[in-house]
C-alpha cells in the first residue's frame, strides 16, 4: 500500500490512522497503545455496520506484518499476528470472509492489549447485543429469579443473561443487589436487562409480614441441599441465588427449606463450589431441560 492510500484511508475514515512509517518509529509501549486503539475501533465499527473504511483491512494487515516483526512478542504471538496480516492484506482474495476479517482483527487487538499489561474482562470483549425484540423471546410461565445482594455487575450481567436464555419469566432484585444498569452489567448482560423484566424490591421482602413473591413455592441454590441431579425442578417457582461470598440468607433459605428445598451441584473439587454465575447458569440449564420434558 502506498504512502498516498495510507493517507487517504485517513481522510476517508476521519479517523486517527496514522501512517506506517511514524507508527513504526513510536516507542514499544506507545506503538502497542496506539496500535491497539486502531483494531479495537476497526473491530467496533465492524459490528456496529457490518463495514470497514475503504481499504483498512489491507492497512491493518500492514499494520500486523509491521508489528509480527518486534521481538517482544512471543512465538506463538508472532505467528498469529503473521497469519493476521496475511488474510487482512489480501483485498483479492473472495474466499476472505468478514467472520476471517473480524477474527484477525480481534486476535491483534487482544495480542496488543496482554502485551501492554491490560487485563481483559468480559466487559471489555466487544460483541454487538444488537437491538432484542422482547416479543419474540419465549419464556416458562411462573419460572422467576430472585438475586439476593449479588454484589458484582459482573455476576448479575452474566445472571440476567443466563436467565434471559432459558427461558425465565422474571427476575427479583434485592434492595442492595447490584445495579443491572451499571456499565459492567450492560456490557455482559448484552442486551438482556432490556428485554427480560425484572423489579427491584424497595425493601428486604423477609423484614415484612405479607409473602414474598405473592406466596410463590421457592427453592434455594446452596449447598448441603438435594443434589442436582435428583432435584425435582417445579415449573413454577422462584429459585434464589445469594451473595457471592455469603451465600442465600438465613431468612431466604428458612423460606426455601419449608417450600421446597434447596438444589446443590456435587464438586469434586478441593474448593467445592462454584462462581455464583456459574452455578445458576448450570442450574437454569437443567431446570429449562426439566420444563421441555
Amino acid at each position: 500500500m502506498t504512502k498516498q492510500a495510507i493517507c487517504r484511508i485517513d481522510i476517508i475514515g476521519n479517523s486517527a490512522m496514522i501512517p506506517l512509517h511514524k507508527l513504526a518509529r513510536l516507542p514499544g509501549s506507545q506503538k502497542f497503545r496506539k496500535a491497539a486503539k486502531l483494531f479495537g475501533e476497526a473491530e467496533h465499527r465492524l459490528i456496529q455496520s457490518g463495514k470497514l473504511y475503504e481499504g483498512e483491512p489491507e492497512y491493518l494487515g500492514k499494520v500486523a506484518d509491521l508489528l509480527s516483526k518486534d521481538e517482544s512478542f512471543s512465538d506463538a504471538a508472532s505467528s498469529a499476528l503473521i497469519k493476521a496480516g496475511r488474510i487482512l492484506n489480501e483485498p483479492d482474495n473472495k474466499e476472505r470472509t468478514q467472520a476471517e476479517v473480524r477474527r484477525s482483527i480481534n486476535t491483534v487487538h487482544y495480542i496488543l492489549l496482554e502485551e501492554t499489561g491490560r487485563n481483559q474482562a468480559d466487559w471489555d470483549f466487544t460483541e454487538s447485543s444488537g437491538n432484542l425484540d422482547a416479543l419474540k423471546r419465549r419464556s416458562f410461565a411462573g419460572m422467576q429469579i430472585y438475586l439476593e445482594d449479588i454484589r458484582s455487575p459482573y455476576n448479575v450481567g452474566s445472571m440476567f443473561r443466563t436467565a434471559e436464555s432459558f427461558g425465565a419469566e422474571k427476575i427479583w432484585l434485592s434492595p442492595l443487589c447490584a445495579d443491572p444498569r451499571h456499565k459492567r452489567a450492560e456490557r455482559t448482560a448484552m442486551g438482556c436487562v432490556d428485554v427480560i423484566p425484572w423489579e427491584r424490591f424497595s425493601s428486604d421482602p423477609f423484614d415484612t409480614p405479607e409473602p414474598p413473591f405473592s406466596g410463590a413455592p421457592v427453592f434455594a441454590l446452596e449447598t448441603g441441599g438435594t443434589p442436582l441431579g435428583d432435584f425435582s425442578f417445579p415449573a413454577k417457582a422462584v429459585l434464589i441465588a445469594g451473595s457471592e461470598e455469603l451465600g442465600v440468607s438465613p431468612q431466604a433459605l428458612s423460606l426455601a427449606d419449608s417450600s421446597l428445598g434447596r438444589v446443590s451441584i456435587p464438586s469434586m473439587g478441593a474448593k467445592g463450589s462454584l462462581n455464583v454465575s456459574v452455578a445458576f447458569g448450570i442450574v437454569m440449564q437443567e431446570w429449562a431441560r426439566a420444563q421441555l420434558a
